[in-house]
């Protein structure tokens, strides 16, 4: 077990320096550059990637908490609290991140086109305020059914941490919330694998034109085909591993118990896409390797 949490430890270390990278050079191309679109959402998610691992399983708070001396009570809340609104916010952008990049690559013969001109004014600004607003609004009932951990047997709560767990819920409002959060991962997906597979199609007839006029080489070195890509693999991962951690969590809700070892998994499950996201991002955006090759070279 020891081993194990090290595991764990080194994954959310790695996580959050990937993301702290990342969200320190989006920062300064939207501060000194005219960003694009995409950078803007991508910094949000990577700012959403980076409290998702410092609250996942209290993995880093609890230490800070601890040193603080803050009440039991109240590290469950917010950690709690603050984990499912970033996970909600990070399946909300993501959906949102795939949606932007499909219109952006679709045809001008295409029905989206005639969208592309009003994205940024006006859809993803309101997208914003109505993808925070409803992630904050709908795991606000978690502060009023979280609490610290004290006895299972007795008060029937079930453990999510050491020293953190669930209170008991009315069926009612335990139906209410996991129909709608199911409602809105299952719509959310929906839409991302609606999305990918435009962007698919685009893709396979964007290179069957190249391939005709001789000039694939163009779109090898396409910037929107690179995003797209990252975006397509982004989307596979986020789909694989969700659905595999919301088998684990319906399971759990059902039997109303955590298993030790489907927490680990789950801990797991819940730093891979933070981590792959950053490093995905890094290897596929030639500004950022630009940037590392400068740094290199003035170093030496």
């Amino acid at each position: 077990m020891f081993s194990l949490e090290n595991v764990l430890y080194f994954q959310a270390g790695l996580g959050f320096i990937a993301n702290m990278f990342l969200l320190v050079f989006y920062i300064f191309i939207i501060l000194g550059h005219r960003p694009k679109l995409i950078d803007l959402i991508s910094c949000q998610l990577t700012f959403v990637h980076i409290l998702m691992i410092l609250t996942g399983g209290n993995v880093m708070l609890a230490d800070i908490f601890e040193s603080l001396n803050v009440e039991n009570d109240i590290k469950c809340k917010a950690t709690l609290y603050t984990n499912r609104v970033m996970r909600g916010l990070s399946i909300s952008i993501t959906c949102l991140l795939s949606v932007i990049q499909a219109v952006t690559i679709s045809p001008s013969t295409s029905m989206l086109a005639k969208f592309k001109h009003k994205l940024r004014k006006h859809m993803v600004n309101a997208s914003f305020f109505y993808i925070w607003s409803f992630n904050f609004s709908l795991s606000s009932i978690l502060i009023f059914y979280t609490g610290g951990f004290t006895n299972v047997s007795e008060t029937k709560q079930m453990k999510i941490t050491k020293s953190c767990s669930i209170l008991p819920m009315n069926y009612i409002i335990r139906g209410m919330v996991v129909t709608v959060t199911t409602v809105r991962d299952v719509f959310l997906v929906g839409v991302m694998l609606i999305t990918s597979a435009y962007m698919v199609i685009i893709l396979f007839r964007h290179q069957r034109q190249c391939k005709h006029l001789h000039s694939i080489n163009n779109l090898r070195t396409s910037p929107e085909k690179r995003a797209t890509q990252t975006i397509l693999l982004l989307v596979v991962f986020f789909v694989v591993l969700y659905w595999v951690d919301f088998i684990l969590s319906s399971t759990s809700v059902t039997l109303w118990m955590y298993d030790p070892v489907i927490l680990t998994v789950q801990k797991f499950l819940m730093n891979a896409y933070p981590i792959i996201t950053p490093l995905l991002q890094i290897s596929s955006d030639k500004r950022v390797i630009n940037v590392m090759k400068t740094l290199q070279s003035k170093c030496h």
